[in-house]
């Protein structure tokens, strides 16, 4: 474990293993932990550098409104603190946003992508054909802001995995130390929402991001990803897809062996 500071922010990191060097970005509410299961097989042939995201867990909290930049910001100042760049970068979730946010405004510090069900309701209401799409999203994630903005953080942590991040019951069938540290996190999702840019993504800059892109969703997931990635496959020059078998919202926690198969590839070219 150790600590480096990036734009006046100290970020806990974790590094691993020796080869060309791969950054972890977890998701809303979540920390670097949410990638145990998958950095010893990524380890076996590359630098793993996982991380907490500004104001999450072990990383410095700077108490004021964050935004999606920053944390993109972040990313690149750890890739060239760390000496990593151009790295391989596998962004989550949220963290598949910061990832594409990254690709969009520098891609000289990237050697190729992968991102996994970006939540770019952003994208969705801007086109009118797809918009009740994201509004219906939108709606679910008014319910969980509700109880955050009342200071419930458990009751809306366990609302956003039942409702939208992983299906009805997960919650109950999480491990013990993954609710705490969503309870944990929980400001921190209300601090991504109260970013207007945050859901949003910069289609015309990723256009100009030539190296590979790996773009992944799973199928029993909400199709609102789907479209979500559709739009973005357009935007990028060289972008495939893969789809996992009951992989979820997070491959890497319910399908490990299943993840660094996909990946690790992508990671060694």
């Amino acid at each position: 474990m150790a600590e480096i500071r990036v734009n006046g922010v100290a970020l806990h990191y974790e590094t691993r293993g020796e080869g060309p060097g791969v950054v972890l970005v977890h998701g809303s509410w979540s920390d670097a932990d949410s990638w145990a299961r998958v950095v010893p097989g990524l380890a076996e042939s590359a630098t793993v550098v996982a991380y907490d995201r500004r104001g999450h867990s072990r990383s410095e909290d700077p108490l004021t409104q964050g935004s999606v930049y920053e944390d993109a910001a972040d990313l690149a100042g750890l890739i060239r603190g760390l000496g990593l760049a151009p790295a391989f970068v596998y962004g989550d979730s949220y963290g598949a946003l910061v990832t594409l946010r990254l690709a969009a405004a520098r891609p000289d510090l990237l050697r190729g992508i992968a991102v996994h069900e970006p939540p770019g309701t952003g994208i969705l209401l801007a086109d009118p054909d797809l918009r009740p799409i994201g509004t219906a999203f939108a709606d679910r994630i008014a319910a969980v802001r509700g109880l955050l903005e009342q200071a419930e953080s458990a009751a809306a942590a366990e609302l956003y995995v039942d409702s939208l991040a992983f299906g009805p019951g997960a919650w109950e069938q999480l491990p013990a130390p993954i609710r705490h540290t969503y309870i944990r996190n929980a400001p921190t999702y209300l601090d991504e929402l109260r970013d207007p840019d945050a859901l949003d993504l910069d289609l015309a800059g990723l256009a100009r991001y030539t190296d590979p892109a790996l773009l992944t969703q799973s199928d029993d997931s909400a199709p609102m990803f789907g479209e979500v990635l559709d739009l973005i496959d357009l935007a990028l020059p060289k972008a495939e897809r893969h789809l996992y078998a009951g992989g979820g919202h997070a491959p890497h926690l319910s399908r490990p062996e299943d993840w660094v198969r996909v990946v690790l590839p992508r990671v060694l070219v």
